[in-house]
């Protein structure tokens, strides 16, 4: 990985303590524009005619283009604007594809401004992590989502459980005694892997480890088995299927049918569950995921978007002048609030407080975690080997014998 040369003359040193190496947007006096590419979703019109109208204002003679991408297909779109002449200025892409990108050093390195500008020391560790190559920041966090727990208020309180569990201990007896009343305490697919990777990093373990350079499977490690272990244990109290993910069929849909007390999924579900069952609308919560102990949440999957600059960038200077602002405080609480998501630092969960399931979010997200930062973890995830694996152990299976093969097959993925 090439490393970023900084070569700054000490007559600029006023000037880069506000923009690093590169021009003062619009200090030649003429106009710029820079173009933005973010995901569809991502950020609603209100929130991007908000930020322009700001930004613009703050900035003479600069004017953003944002431009709007679907997911599907994005990799390919991504690589080949890298690779190009006509780079845009500034791309959202999602958290764990950066290590994917940052393989072609067509990414600027941005370690600079996140420890000069960006207060990198409080990012989440879920989206920094990802962005970070080397030792070198390509990724700037931007936002976050995570899984929780949705659950049924009323359904709990029918079961005497009057407060949301906080230890995993505590989960499973609250949904036994869900049980007993007869609803179905939780729906656990067998092959959600998303769910068991956080079960795993509780335990200490990893989904897969770099070793003298080289990434290899780790689903076999005594910490990893404990933790497909406990999700056996949390699994057998529902009658999710063993030989499925969360979406054969969506999980949402099964709970909207108003027997099952609990699913894990992002607090997104709640929309698809009230489409089918309004009558549900005011029984939902939310909580974290539990972990070990009171003290806090249990580790869980951080979704969500880095903002990566260009080496060919156009605009650089001025990109990345951009990234700072959306990176930013003010615009984070703005995002956040709006968006319903997660800010990218643990500082600023407390612009959320009040809202049930963002605020759940935010306390799993201070220990959120990304899938390893191969290049090639892609290629895990194309034929995914977790899967199969739960479903074996689900079945009966010797889970060391299970985690062996799938662990195999992860670092014959990883190996490219």
């Amino acid at each position: 990985m090439k490393k970023r040369t900084l070569v700054c003359p000490a007559a600029l040193v006023s000037v880069l303590a506000l923009t690093g190496c590169g021009l003062v947007p619009g200090q030649d006096g003429g106009s710029r524009t820079v173009t933005v590419w973010l995901m569809k979703g991502s950020a609603s019109d209100e929130f991007l005619k908000r930020f322009t109208t700001a930004y613009e204002h703050d900035h003479p003679g600069t004017r953003l283009e944002f431009v709007i991408q679907e997911w599907t297909g994005i990799g390919k779109k991504v690589t080949a604007a890298l690779a190009g002449d006509d780079a845009p200025d500034v791309i959202e892409v999602g958290n764990t594809q950066v290590a994917q990108y940052a393989g072609s050093e067509q990414l600027y390195d941005l370690t600079l401004e996140s420890v000069r500008d960006l207060g990198h020391e409080e990012w989440l560790p879920g989206l920094a992590e990802p962005g970070s190559i080397d030792g070198s920041q390509y990724g700037i966090p931007w936002y976050a989502a995570n899984r929780v727990v949705v659950y049924r208020k009323d359904l709990f309180r029918r079961a005497g459980v009057e407060e949301p569990p906080k230890t995993r201990e505590q989960w499973l007896e609250a949904t036994g005694k869900v049980n007993r009343t007869g609803a179905q305490g939780i729906y656990l697919a067998g092959q959600d892997w998303y769910t068991l990777a956080g079960f795993v990093w509780d335990e200490g373990g990893e989904l897969a480890v770099e070793k003298d350079g080289a990434w290899v499977g780790a689903l076999d490690s005594p910490a990893a088995l404990r933790g497909m272990d406990f999700y056996r244990e949390l699994q057998s109290l529902g009658s999710g299927p063993v030989d499925a993910d969360e979406e054969t069929p969506p999980q949402a849909e099964v709970f909207a049918r108003g027997r099952v007390a609990q699913i894990i999924a992002t607090p997104g579900a709640a929309a698809a569950i009230e489409e089918r069952n309004p009558s549900l609308a005011a029984q939902l919560g939310f909580f974290p995921i539990p972990g070990k102990t009171e003290k806090q949440p249990g580790a869980v999957f951080t979704g969500g978007s880095d903002l990566v600059v260009p080496v060919k960038a156009r605009e650089r200077a001025a990109g990345i002048d951009v990234v700072k602002a959306l990176a930013g405080e003010k615009w984070q609480t703005d995002l956040a609030r709006t968006m319903k998501y997660v800010p990218n630092k643990t500082s600023l969960a407390s612009v959320v407080e009040g809202q049930e399931a963002t605020a759940a979010m935010a306390a799993g997200a201070a220990r959120g975690r990304a899938t390893p930062n191969s290049p090639h973890w892609a290629d895990v995830e194309a034929d995914n080997p977790i899967k199969p694996y739960m479903t074996a152990v689900l079945q009966g299976r010797d889970p060391e014998t299970a985690a062996r093969a799938a662990s195999a097959r992860i670092t014959e993925a990883l190996a490219g």
